[in-house]
């Protein structure tokens, strides 16, 4: 599952041994992205049903332990195929977290299906474009770690605070944060995997996936903000 291949440290590095790195690397990338797209394809399959339900929001704290409990188990069997089907439960599931919001820009604010349209197309445009670049260039984002952990952990805090502070300044400064932290880890996570610093294309899935959550939330709140004004 990890797509490993085994190397002796004292093996030289030869023209046979960058071949292997490659076809390994080439693997890992390929296998990501076809997960990738059927991840997300579960997840808007799940939004979908959710809306033509009228399914309720599950709660914030159900939604959390899911998510994070999820995101556990397929660490915890990475190595294992059972990670592939939890893969596609634990997507399955945030789409069905994602079901009540689009229903609620769809229903309830002026060009909401305009606004989800326009995050989509940018957050897909945006992935592309940064995709292409690190895939072009080979280049390895491993400075930013820190800076994109910090600004992480200032969207986490900011989130806490506003949950007793009802600020749409605040608001709109998370949104913000966490669209700038999203490109970061999109490069990053990209990078990892190009130059062989991430062997395990489930991993390298979920990753990408939340890169891509994140980025579409944070300008679907934005482009509404926007819309209202």
């Amino acid at each position: 599952m990890s797509n490993q291949i085994p190397f002796s440290r004292t093996q030289p590095s030869n023209g046979f041994g960058r071949a292997q790195d490659t076809l390994r690397t080439n693997t890992v990338l390929r296998n990501t992205y076809m997960l990738l797209a059927a991840s997300l394809l579960t997840t808007s399959g799940a939004a979908w049903l959710t809306m033509q339900m009228g399914l309720p929001y599950p709660g914030m704290i159900v939604s959390l332990l899911g998510s994070l409990g999820g995101m556990a188990l397929i660490y915890f069997l990475r190595e294992s195929p059972l990670a592939l089907l939890f893969v596609f439960l634990w997507t399955a599931f945030q789409g069905y977290i994602l079901g009540p919001l689009l229903s609620f820009y769809v229903h309830g604010i002026p060009d909401g299906s305009s606004i989800i349209m326009t995050a989509f197309g940018i957050t897909g445009g945006t992935f592309v474009g940064l995709s292409a670049y690190v895939l072009a260039t080979g280049s390895r984002f491993g400075r930013m770690a820190n800076f994109l952990f910090a600004g992480l952990l200032v969207a986490v805090l900011l989130s806490v605070v506003s949950i007793f502070v009802h600020m749409t300044a605040l608001s709109l400064t998370i949104s913000a944060i966490m669209a700038v932290v999203s490109v970061g880890y999109i490069l990053y996570d990209t990078g990892e995997i190009v130059n062989g610093g991430q062997t395990n294309f489930v991993m390298a899935t979920v990753r990408l996936y939340l890169d891509l959550l994140n980025l579409f939330l944070s300008v679907l709140r934005l482009l509404s903000a926007s819309s209202n004004r």
